[in-house]
């Protein structure tokens, strides 16, 4: 089997990462720094070895359509966040750290951020763009059950919400040939349901 350059290569070693990101860390500070070691620099230090280049995998600036679809996005999913604060299993999930005030409020939000940069790096980036290339909608599946998986232990409506997510979050960024999109519909969805759920 040719290895340089070959995605499905680079997708079976990937999922090795995954389970080295669970149950990380004592605090959010730590996850960050675990997700960010496991899902960024070691997975793209192995799409390096691979033969693959940055663009080839997102992580790039990308085009306007991907940010025009995370715009209409955003703005779909404030009624949904609203809908979400009035789920008892939701409300009392999130935020998903402590807190002493509204500055460290802001800081751990930021630190959520990096987790979620993570994220959506190696799902819609590292798992999803050199696959896409072969087989587009193999790809976005591909992704998409390890990430709706990883989603297990939190509320019981985010198992097929992260699942339909997952689907959109890649038409989106190989619209906007960037992880980017996803990455700022995700951190900022997340972080204006904190908002919500801290008010409410």
């Amino acid at each position: 089997m040719k290895l340089r350059k070959n995605p499905w290569v680079l997708y079976a070693l990937s999922l090795v990462f995954i389970p080295l990101t669970w149950h990380r860390g004592n605090n959010i500070f730590e996850w960050a720094g675990y997700d960010v070691l496991f899902y960024v620099i070691l997975p793209v230090l192995l799409a390096y070895l691979l033969g693959f280049k940055p663009e080839e995998f997102g992580f790039q600036l990308g085009k306007k359509e991907g940010y025009k679809w995370f715009a209409v996005l955003f703005l779909i999913s404030i009624p949904i966040s609203f809908y979400g604060t009035t789920v008892p299993s939701m409300k009392a999930y999130y935020p998903i750290f402590g807190y002493s005030g509204w500055s460290d409020f802001l800081l751990k939000e930021l630190v959520v951020g990096v987790i979620m940069c993570a994220h959506e790096a190696f799902y819609r980036g590292i798992l999803l763009f050199p696959m896409a290339e072969k087989n587009e909608w193999l790809a976005i599946l591909a992704q998409d059950m390890p990430y709706t998986i990883v989603h297990i232990g939190k509320p019981g409506i985010e198992i097929p919400y992260a699942f339909f997510a997952g689907i959109l979050f890649a038409k989106m960024d190989l619209k906007g040939k960037s992880f980017l999109p996803s990455f700022f519909l995700h951190w900022l969805g997340s972080a204006f349901f904190d908002v919500l759920c801290v008010l409410s």
